[in-house]
């Protein structure tokens, strides 16, 4: 796969991708979100993939938000075009069927901030700083940013980050409980490393059929989350990883698993 503003690197199981504008601190323009979709669209059916970080290029962002002057001369039909097309394209790293973690490497600003919430968990170097300042602008989040933090933190302190537009530490977004982890910055893609070869370990449909559960159950009454639970777990018994993880369990040995 080539990209003008993406790099790509896959190493066995565990894919890398790193947003590649560092000119601009990795700002989110029409060309990063339309190739973000087509990344997502081209691996989405890889089963050889089994855990994709993101990260930013250089060493100041991740994303520092969206390409202001981009916006500064859209109507309010290409305003709302362009937040649906931000939408759409990281609806489709949410719901890739593995799983991804954003790796804060510096700004996670606006659409930076929104990007790092559409990735199932967050790892955060000790330098980074996440905010959604669109207020300041004189606009509002409108990357999936008023609907994913709330979900994630709770409304009460999603209302304060949108509200002020500030910045916090990721030490302060690890206790507002958005970030699980946060690494001295050297540290960062060793420790992403690590947890993606982890979670590659094991059953990958399994990883699969667990983020539906979680990502959908979440939005669902409990007594339909509960079903929807139990029909995902029948169906892993038709799978062979489940009788290699059983039978491994069994022999005492590590499973070796096909993804099948």
């Amino acid at each position: 796969m080539t990209f003008e503003t993406l790099l790509y690197q896959q190493n066995g199981h565990i894919g890398t991708l790193t947003i590649n504008r560092p000119q601009a601190l990795n700002a989110l323009n029409e060309q990063v979100l339309k190739e973000l979709k087509s990344f997502a669209n081209q691996v989405k059916s890889d089963k050889n993939i089994r855990v994709l970080i993101i990260t930013g290029s250089g060493e100041k962002a991740f994303v520092a938000g969206a390409d202001i002057k981009a916006m500064q001369q859209m109507t309010p039909e290409e305003a709302e075009a362009f937040s649906i097309a931000a939408q759409t394209a990281f609806n489709a790293i949410e719901e890739l069927p593995f799983a991804v973690i954003a790796a804060v490497n510096g700004f996670a600003l606006g659409g930076g901030c929104e990007l790092a919430l559409s990735c199932d968990i967050i790892l955060a170097s000790g330098k980074a700083k996440f905010g959604l300042p669109e207020v300041t602008l004189g606009l509002l989040p409108c990357f999936g940013g008023t609907q994913r933090l709330p979900r994630a933190i709770g409304l009460y302190k999603a209302r304060e980050m949108v509200f002020s537009g500030e910045f916090y530490s990721a030490e302060t977004c690890k206790d507002f409980g958005f970030v699980n982890h946060v690494f001295a910055p050297e540290e960062l893609l060793n420790e992403a490393q690590k947890l993606a070869e982890t979670i590659a370990a094991r059953g990958p449909v399994a990883v699969a059929k667990a983020k539906q559960s979680l990502n959908t159950g979440f939005e669902l009454h409990i007594t339909d989350g509960l079903k929807q639970e139990a029909a995902l777990f029948g169906e892993l018994f038709t799978t062979e990883d489940h009788n290699e993880g059983i039978g491994a369990f069994m022999e005492k040995r590590s499973p070796d698993f096909k993804g099948n």
